[in-house]
């Protein structure tokens, strides 16, 4: 699937989800949820992907996950914050680099419209 039609396909699941369940329960929660809704619509969804960072001509294991990866083109990364900071949007943006993503999406599950806690981000525009 191209990857602008897998972002439409995450905002609106995304959305269907938490009309669903609503905020205040953990991220783990809404991730399984999402990752259903992704799956029954055809796509493909890896959660909790090991990404190693390269250093110097090596792979170091060093425990970092994706939370999910959705036709191995596009990243999502999930919270369940009061406020999302600048450091949560640099990680999915180090993310997409490290993994040579374009398009990523930070949700922010914990508001009360989860269309004001989807932020798109794009690496190499």
């Amino acid at each position: 699937m191209e990857i602008e039609a897998v972002g439409k396909q995450i905002v609106d699941a995304a959305i269907k989800v938490h009309r669903a369940l609503g905020p205040g329960l953990l991220e783990s929660a809404y991730q399984a949820c999402l990752a259903h809704e992704l799956r029954k619509r055809g796509l493909c969804v890896e959660c909790e992907v090991s990404q190693p960072v390269e250093y110097d001509g090596l792979q170091i294991e060093a425990g970092y996950r994706l939370d999910m990866l959705v036709d191995n083109q596009v990243i999502i990364e999930n919270k369940a914050v009061e406020t999302v900071l600048p450091i949560h949007e640099a990680q999915l943006l180090t993310y997409l680099r490290l993994r040579d993503c374009r398009l990523g999406y930070l949700i922010n599950w914990h508001v009360p419209l989860v269309k004001d806690g989807i932020k798109r981000m794009v690496n190499k525009l």
